[in-house]
């Protein structure tokens, strides 16, 4: 049991690399705006296609996972997200500014597609008992990643000028070299004891218990983004701060206390079951939606911000271990078609938010006011599992 330490660590830096993929370039789009002439458009469509990548890949990898294995996929992944933050730092210079951008941004979102697919269902399949416990401790590190990936790029930044941000795209690149050199010999156990995991689509749609599972996974992504994406906007808006403390307020303090749930749920999950505990975060986060959207204070407006981070950080984990006790024919396929649907959410609600913003007088409050829908709908679908097993009673095998 002890040999598959060294295989959850390597998972655990993995969702690093995602953390990575996710928030370095958008630190640098007012750079890449001067730099290299583009237009705000082309920058916005940069973000759309990352996740819209990561969506497709999470797609397709429900198809041929099962055929290359997880340890190529892994390698696979981070393959792809070393060459494109290693493109990103000359190929603009060669291709022209916008394409030059596009591909890296391309190339390395596959890689983070595979990521999001894989990492879960290694670290489920290792031999260890606090399973629930584990993949919310495996998630916080995405978290701690965001929090890392914004300190110290911008204390570079500050230090050395952003004008040479590419020396810090090629510090962050050695993570998914690291991780590809991990996996190369790290051991990799199989949700199946067989090994085999072929689709199963027919199996898992006419379980009413998955498609529910699809619902709390959607919601999941859109509760968490709709007000992580837009933190930063918020801290910068509503309290007059600059760009730099707008990102450690608004995007760390955000990431910063989803972390702390996760890591807090790690500690006590054998104690506490799953789906109590999510039942309490979700009620916390439509507190949360309401402080921000209907406060007319910007301190309070803040403090649910930061309260809605700590509320999400078990939606996503906590939906993963839920599907695995609860869902028949467990396999790489229910996990890609998860984060898909979590893909769908991470892109729908700051939309929500976006667009309703746009429409109402209240703006940024008015626009999570409008999202709190998500976090209702994961209420009701987690009343839905009524009669369903809790996690933790069953996730000791």
């Amino acid at each position: 049991m002890q040999k598959y330490r060294l295989t959850i660590f390597s998972c655990f830096l993995s969702y690093i690399v995602q953390a990575v993929i996710i928030n370095f370039a958008p630190l640098l789009f007012l750079t890449f705006q001067d730099e290299f002439d583009i237009k705000l458009e082309q920058i916005t469509l940069l973000v759309t296609l990352n996740f819209v990548t990561q969506l497709l890949t999470d797609l397709a990898s429900s198809k041929f996972i099962h055929k290359i294995g997880y340890r190529k996929g892994m390698l696979l992944a981070h393959g792809f997200a070393f060459t494109g933050m290693v493109l990103l730092t000359f190929l603009p210079n060669i291709l022209g500014g916008f394409v030059g951008l596009l591909i890296p941004v391309i190339i390395y979102a596959m890689g983070g597609g595979l990521l999001e697919v894989l990492v879960s269902p290694i670290v489920e399949a290792c031999p260890t008992k606090n399973k629930a416990g584990i993949m919310s401790l495996m998630h916080s590190f995405y978290c701690w990643g965001v929090v890392a990936t914004v300190l110290l790029s911008t204390g570079f930044f500050v230090w050395f000028g952003i004008s040479n941000w590419r020396f810090m795209a090629l510090v962050w690149a050695l993570l998914p070299l690291t991780c590809f050199i991990l996996f190369l010999k790290v051991p990799i156990y199989h949700i199946n004891p067989e090994g085999e995991d072929k689709p199963n689509y027919k199996e898992l749609f006419t379980q009413k218990i998955f498609l529910v599972m699809l619902v709390l996974m959607l919601c999941a992504g859109a509760s968490e983004l709709a007000v992580a994406q837009w933190a930063s906007t918020f801290a910068e808006t509503a309290l007059g701060l600059d760009k730099t403390m707008g990102d450690l307020l608004g995007v760390c303090g955000f990431s910063l206390t989803m972390a702390i749930a996760r890591m807090g749920y790690a500690k006590f999950s054998e104690r506490l079951p799953l789906k109590k505990a999510m039942l309490s975060c979700v009620v916390l986060c439509i507190i949360s939606y309401l402080m921000i959207g209907l406060s007319s204070s910007a301190v309070v407006g803040l403090i649910g911000c930061i309260l809605c981070g700590f509320s999400v950080g078990l939606f996503w984990p906590g939906t993963f271990s839920l599907a695995t006790v609860s869902v028949k024919g467990c396999s790489t396929t229910m996990f890609a078609l998860l984060a898909l649907a979590g893909d769908m959410g991470c892109t729908s609600g700051p939309t929500v938010v976006g667009l309703v913003a746009g429409l109402t007088q209240n703006g940024f409050k008015g626009g999570i006011l409008a999202s709190v829908v998500f976090p209702i709908l994961l209420l009701v679908g987690l009343l839905l599992l009524g009669k369903t097993k809790d996690s933790s009673e069953n996730i000791k095998h």
